[in-house]
């Protein structure tokens, strides 16, 4: 009896039992965190996002990469804890750098999956709001969105890690207030033609089924929204920037 105490007591083996128990509680955790997010609707939430792609690409899925990773964090700070039982590291400096730092590289990742994850969102929502725009500067506008969402993203990461991001923080103005200048020049057309389309929306000088002329363009208007006019005759259609309706004016035919 008194051996089986002493052999209980041995550090080894209550490392070994609390490796075990880590095992166990982080595979459980893991299953548990899978089935939320699926019951959340996760799946569908980033059904379609180059992340979940790439994901299903190599055999797996964002909610099984998020659900992993809760497992393989609580498998870390179970491998720690039993090293520092066993005494296998004898630093107590060591350990206590290594547990401070593990919960915040566990948020780092978790904040660069979930801002991949929206990032990706933001881009589809944004090019599936701007497909009927035919002007070529807003396919720049989701790219814009994603990778601004990614920069923001790595500078909470790399917060949590410990990184000093004041010039990142610097730069993130810099390249905001860059955006601003340069989105305003190279997008004027961009923002007459939906300043335009405000005003036709609002007054409404025509209307769905009205024949009008623009320029050299005649047609029956098809369509209006914020930033063009569609209009199309027998055998053409004309997609007009609203900008140009004000440019070379309308002309409404009469019958």
């Amino acid at each position: 009896m008194v051996e089986w105490q002493t052999l209980i007591n041995e550090p080894a083996v209550i490392a070994a039992a609390v490796l075990a128990l880590g095992l166990v509680v982080g595979y459980l955790v893991g299953r548990l965190n899978e089935e939320l997010l699926q019951a959340s609707g996760v799946p569908e939430a980033v059904e379609g996002t180059p992340f979940e792609r790439t994901a299903q690409s190599i055999g797996t899925s964002t909610v099984e990469i998020v659900a992993r990773l809760s497992s393989w964090f609580i498998y870390g700070i179970a491998v720690l804890t039993a090293i520092h039982i066993a005494q296998l590291l004898d630093t107590e400096a060591f350990w206590l750098r290594v547990t401070g730092f593990i919960p915040q590289l566990f948020i780092a990742v978790l904040v660069l999956i979930i801002g991949f994850i929206i990032a990706d969102k933001a881009e589809l929502v944004v090019s599936e709001y701007l497909r009927g725009v035919k002007l070529p500067e807003v396919s720049v506008i989701p790219k814009l969105v994603k990778y601004s969402v990614l920069y923001v993203t790595l500078i909470i990461a790399l917060g949590q890690v410990g990184v000093h991001v004041v010039a990142l923080l610097i730069l993130l103005t810099v390249y905001a207030v860059g955006i601003v200048i340069v989105g305003t020049v190279a997008f004027k057309d961009f923002l007459v033609s939906s300043a335009a389309g405000i005003y036709l929306l609002l007054n409404q000088p025509y209307g769905i089924g009205d024949e009008i002329r623009i320029g050299d363009q005649t047609g029956i208007v098809q369509e209006v929204d914020l930033f063009v006019t569609k209009i199309e005759d027998d055998s053409e259609e004309y997609i007009v920037p609203n900008r140009k309706v004000f440019e070379n004016g309308i002309v409404r035919m009469r019958d």
